[in-house]
């Protein structure tokens, strides 16, 4: 049974465990070893205290759990670039590999897209690595590809696509047209 709801300040440790381990899995084909090895759960545990003690309507966080232990996160917020006509961005998606294809990333996706309407969010953006296999999830949900560019992680240059929901409203029909 998997439970989702907002994130709180004690959830920072386990946040940075999800966030370290599912991006190292993710990223190990896809970012050299060196930039892949220099990211902790200390420094990300750091980072999420920090995110989580800010306002939530400035950096909602939302996890989902098992059995009370935090196997995926999302986060967001105001979009970033100004440049494409969007307000609210996804920042981070994550999920423990032995939790992904399960639909667990539907269900944290319409969790966020719910929230960032209350917020009064009309539209979101993510940022993905090009070669990242999981922009087809975004896609698949009604997302646009909107601009590629390039991007710095450690001591690497990726290039990243940014994809695009128009407003939240039709994320959230295709969402619910997808059995959620």
């Amino acid at each position: 049974m998997y439970h989702i709801r907002k994130a709180r300040i004690e959830d920072a440790q386990a946040i940075a465990e999800v966030h370290v381990h599912s991006w190292k899995a993710t990223y190990q084909n896809l970012i050299n070893e060196l930039d892949l090895s220099n990211t902790t759960v200390e420094h990300r545990q750091i980072y999420w205290e920090t995110i989580l003690k800010l306002p939530r309507q400035q950096q909602p966080v939302t996890v989902i759990e098992e059995a009370g232990e935090i196997v995926g996160f999302i986060s967001g917020g105001k979009e970033r670039t100004d440049r494409f006509g969007y307000d609210g961005e996804i920042f981070a998606i994550y999920l423990l590999p032995t939790h992904q294809s399960k639909g667990l990333g539907k269900r944290l996706l319409k969790a966020f897209a719910e929230e960032m309407k209350e917020l009064g969010y009309r539209s979101l953006l993510i940022w993905v690595l090009t070669n990242n296999p999981t922009h087809q999830f975004y896609l698949h949900f009604g997302a646009e590809k909107i601009e590629q560019e390039q991007t710095t992680i450690g001591h690497g240059t990726y290039q990243e696509t940014a994809y695009g929901f128009v407003t939240i409203d039709l994320l959230l029909d295709k969402l619910l047209a997808k059995g959620l």
